[in-house]
């Protein structure tokens, strides 16, 4: 069995390491602090001193860290001491130029390289339900899919390097948009005097209903997804950088930014 390194065990990372030791995966972690590491510890996982330590040990290694730079940081420590043969997976949601930049880097040292960025939340990931949306070579994807259905749902090969982030970025401007719009249409209908909750209830049984719609129909405020405005703005960002003179990407943009600048607190 294959032997599985995992650094990122936040809010999406932690449940998909969780998933993969319970899967009986011999799993070995590395994070920033300490205590981060005891809950897995208790479950059979063994705690890296350095990501390089970590690197050496295993066949296959999982990143699911916040952004690139965070992403590029820990595989400037990985790839010195991994073994050819052995495999790097980008959970993260990064630009995905980066990620056939990474691929090369890799390659140069016999190391296989799959991006697989992630949707679904948490609660997705610790009941093994996530989506994945995956970019590398065939052969890459199929020997790093037993890992992925550890916590994986559906999991779909969308093309080769930066494929998986493309579409990864595509959804989320996708879902940004929808809050966005969702803000705009109840603005709209309490300057026209209707009843909130009244609006809400019937949208969501209507033909206007989303499931961005519904995610905001959740909030109290916009204010109350502070959480996860931020990490929606950045893949924002990412769809923007990726095609600055879209007119598709600049409509999402448009739908989506009012919105997400009032939930940042901007």
């Amino acid at each position: 069995m294959e032997r599985i390194g995992f650094i990122g065990l936040g809010s999406q990372g932690g449940p998909m390491a969780e998933r993969i030791a319970v899967a009986g995966y011999p799993l070995m972690l590395w994070a920033r602090r300490a205590d981060a590491l005891a809950p897995f510890l208790e479950k059979g996982a063994t705690a890296a001193p350095d990501i390089a330590t970590l690197g050496a040990a295993c066949d296959h290694v999982g990143i699911c860290v916040v952004d690139d730079a965070g992403v590029a940081e820990i595989v400037d420590q990985l790839l010195p001491a991994m073994r050819p043969g052995s495999r790097i997976v980008i959970h993260s949601t990064i630009l995905p130029d980066h990620c056939v930049a990474l691929a090369e880097r890799c390659a140069e040292r016999g190391i296989a390289f799959l991006d697989a960025p992630v949707s679904g939340g948490g609660p997705a990931a610790a009941a093994g339900t996530l989506i994945l949306m995956c970019g590398g070579a065939v052969d890459v994807f199929e020997a790093a899919r037993p890992v992925l259905e550890s916590f994986g749902g559906l999991i779909v090969r969308m093309g080769d390097v930066g494929a998986g982030q493309r579409a990864k970025i595509v959804n989320n401007a996708l879902m940004a948009a929808n809050m966005g719009l969702a803000h705009a249409a109840m603005e709209a209908g309490r300057a026209l005097d209707l009843d909130g909750a009244a609006l809400r209830d019937l949208i969501k049984a209507s033909s206007g209903r989303s499931f961005g719609f519904e995610v905001y129909a959740r909030l109290p405020t916009p204010g109350a997804f502070a959480h996860g405005a931020p990490l929606l703005r950045k893949d924002l960002g990412l769809l923007m950088a990726s095609l600055p003179d879209d007119a598709g990407a600049e409509a999402l943009s448009r739908a989506a930014m009012p919105f997400l600048s009032v939930a940042c607190g901007d």
